[in-house]
């Protein structure tokens, strides 16, 4: 089993920028790529970014590439997401994943297997 809690949330401005964590336990995240969603209020579930195990190839979503940017420490058994440039549509609950099966570059809800709580990040105009 894999526990997943995210932290770094919180009201910022537009233009402005937030870090999120995402901090495991129970098991070492550097076997498996990892994962951001995000879901706004009366939306789905959406892909945000995802970093594979190793750290060196990363993939975004159109709508936050050159924004937003994934990283990972494995030592310290943590992904990061650094949000530059906020917008008031980036306003969501933002949650980690991990991916078990899936070692690449997974960018499909279904290819995640354990999942954070989720971190309210909330952009004012």
């Amino acid at each position: 089993q894999v526990q997943l809690v995210e932290s770094g949330g919180g009201l910022v401005q537009a233009g402005g920028s937030l870090r999120l964590s995402c901090a495991a336990s129970g098991r070492t995240l550097s076997v498996y790529a990892m994962g951001w969603f995000r879901q706004a209020p009366g939306k789905e579930r959406e892909f945000v970014a995802t970093v594979k195990w190793s750290g060196d190839n990363t993939v975004y979503a159109d709508s936050v590439k050159g924004r937003f940017t994934i990283s990972r420490d494995n030592a310290k058994n943590t992904v990061f997401l650094q949000m530059n440039t906020l917008k008031p549509e980036d306003t969501a609950v933002y949650s980690c994943a991990a991916a078990t099966r899936v070692r690449d570059l997974p960018t499909r809800i279904r290819d995640f297997d354990y999942w954070g709580q989720g971190t309210q990040v909330t952009v004012s105009s």
